[in-house]
């Protein structure tokens, strides 16, 4: 029992027999305890430490023990008191912490904070993302790696159990990939919400329509992110993604060709972003996949349209409504 108190159970069982046996000396304090002379020693040590001991008036040279009604409660009383002082370091630490908060938040601007570095963002997104409360809104251009999944999915996990809904957005490339794929089933496990498209708006995360974390490069995420809490700003952003999220296509559901044309909706989105003036290769960025496999599809769309060139492809597209 007054192993509790912090006393060893040796130390505990010597003070018992002292308490029994006044007068017995180390000798005997040892035969009754059943430890060596040398390890009496040890626990009159402890009991010092915890003032349990005292010198004896009536044997010089010997010890007694204090009575439990004093030492006991002499000691309880100090523990009170050292937890007293760990409770008021505690709370000067919080203080302090919460002093430090403020004064970062202070340095913020109200069109948003700069944040620089893989890192940082990494910071951000968890710090908004145990203070979510309703809902997170995302958009993921391009293949997320597998242990970029990995790394977001406790804390995913854990917005979920507190009831907050999820909204992603992927390209429609992200199909062909067995980990985004199983992620994205995952997401639909847990009561989210995830569509595709052939093109989508550049990387975003929106929380509870209040904040939201957008790169400061699009072509380079990992290089800085902008964390906005501008009202106007995210006005624009939300109906940005609503616009994209109503044409989108929900996971699970079978995209069936259009019938007139026969293409596929990356097909027709490929003919539409190369008929616009741009290059394989930033069209594929686009679309989130190779310049290889543009030329791939777009040699496809030639052959089905009877062309020689990319520029008679687009006009007979264009004939045929293709393009509208």
């Amino acid at each position: 029992m007054l192993e509790t108190l912090g006393l060893s159970a040796e130390a505990a069982a010597v003070y018992q027999v002292m308490l029994s046996h006044p007068a017995a000396d180390v000798a005997g304090l040892a035969g009754a305890s059943g430890l060596t002379p040398a390890q009496v020693h040890d626990c009159l040590d402890e009991l010092g430490q915890y003032m349990l001991v005292r010198a004896s008036g009536e044997h010089p040279g010997q010890l007694r023990a204090v009575s439990p009604e004093i030492g006991l409660a002499d000691m309880i009383t100090r523990q009170e008191a050292d937890l007293a002082a760990r409770q008021a370091h505690l709370a000067a630490s919080r203080a302090a912490v919460t002093r430090m908060v403020a004064e970062r938040a202070d340095h913020r601007t109200t069109q948003g904070e700069r944040i620089l570095g893989l890192d940082g963002i990494q910071d951000l997104l968890e710090r908004l993302g145990r203070a979510v409360r309703t809902e997170v809104i995302g958009v993921q251009p391009g293949i997320q790696t597998i242990a970029d999944i990995e790394a977001a999915r406790p804390a995913d996990a854990e917005a979920f159990s507190r009831g907050v809904t999820m909204r992603t957005l992927y390209q429609e490339a992200a199909r062909k990939h067995p980990h985004l794929e199983v992620h994205a089933h995952w997401l639909l496990s847990q009561g989210g919400e995830v569509r595709t498209a052939p093109t989508i708006p550049q990387r975003m995360v929106i929380f509870d329509r209040t904040q939201a974390v957008v790169p400061i490069d699009p072509a380079d995420h990992r290089r800085g992110a902008l964390h906005v809490t501008e009202p106007g700003i995210l006005t624009a952003l939300l109906d940005l993604f609503e616009q994209a999220w109503n044409t989108a296509v929900p996971l699970g559901a079978t995209r069936y060709d259009e019938p007139e044309s026969g293409l596929s909706g990356t097909e027709r989105e490929l003919l539409r972003l190369l008929g616009g003036g741009l290059t394989d290769e930033t069209a594929a960025q686009r679309l989130g996949t190779s310049s290889r496999t543009v030329r791939r599809q777009m040699a496809a769309i030639m052959e089905r349209l009877n062309a020689t060139s990319r520029f008679e492809a687009g006009i007979k597209a264009a004939q045929r409504g293709w393009l509208q």
